[in-house]
């Protein structure tokens, strides 16, 4: 169980790091073509903070999920607020991708 709760903790820095480093991840990342699909949400400013949470949400989940043993409320609470997260922001980049790809010129 200390290995999820040190993946968790990794994909929380991941996602902080990807939070504060916003124009950077756009700049050198998102915002490059893949093949013939253009940039997407994630070239938005909106976006990478949508997909940093997201990151942040798989981490709370597993550091919930490693966490449950040895604290079994706090680790379940954890993880649930990780699954609801990764739901709802699931959500709302799908629904930002769809609104993205509509409005490209074409």
């Amino acid at each position: 169980m200390a290995v999820l709760v040190v993946l968790g903790a990794l994909f929380l820095i991941a996602g902080q790091l990807v939070d504060r480093n916003r124009q950077f991840v756009i700049d050198r990342l998102t915002s490059r073509s893949l093949g013939t699909l253009a940039p997407g949400y994630a070239a938005t400013l909106n976006g990478i903070r949508v997909y940093g949470v997201l990151i942040d949400s798989i981490g709370l989940i597993l550091l919930g999920v490693g966490l449950a043993p040895r604290f079994p409320q706090f680790g379940a609470s954890g993880a649930a607020c990780g699954i609801f997260a990764f739901v709802v922001f699931s959500i709302v980049a799908i629904v930002g991708e769809v609104r993205t790809y509509r409005a490209l010129k074409r």
